[in-house]
């Protein structure tokens, strides 16, 4: 009985993880928000960032990527649901998707700003 669910909880990892392959793989905004969050990565190690510095910019980061990823589901099901036909609820739909991701993205700007704006205007 055990091993079930042990077996069963490696199985939800896998398809979580194929999920998130399956979205970088064929997603050109979670491949820019991706590649954002390795800047940031990089910046963070390169500007000594404290320890809560680090957990707000990782949450952040991944409260971005969670966005993006639930955005690309919600259009996947909407696709599934009307498919070629236009519905007025099914714009609505992703595009409110789609504005939860902006406002994700903002609030890294933000934060980002707040982090580092001053450790890089030291340098200029």
């Amino acid at each position: 009985m055990a091993g079930d669910a042990s077996n069963n909880l490696w199985k939800a990892f896998g398809y979580a993880w194929a999920g998130l392959r399956w979205a970088l793989a064929r997603e050109r905004n979670l491949r820019i928000h991706a590649a954002a969050a390795l800047a940031v990565l990089a910046a963070g190690f390169l500007f000594g960032l404290n320890g809560l510095e680090w957990a707000v910019i990782s949450l952040t980061v991944f409260f971005v990527l969670a966005a993006e990823l639930f955005n690309t589901a919600l259009e996947q099901v909407v696709d599934l649901t009307v498919g070629d036909r236009y519905h007025p609820l099914a714009k609505i739909a992703k595009d409110a998707a789609a504005g939860a991701v902006l406002l994700a993205a903002l609030n890294a700007v933000i934060v980002g700003c707040i982090i580092f704006g001053s450790r890089i205007l030291r340098m200029v």
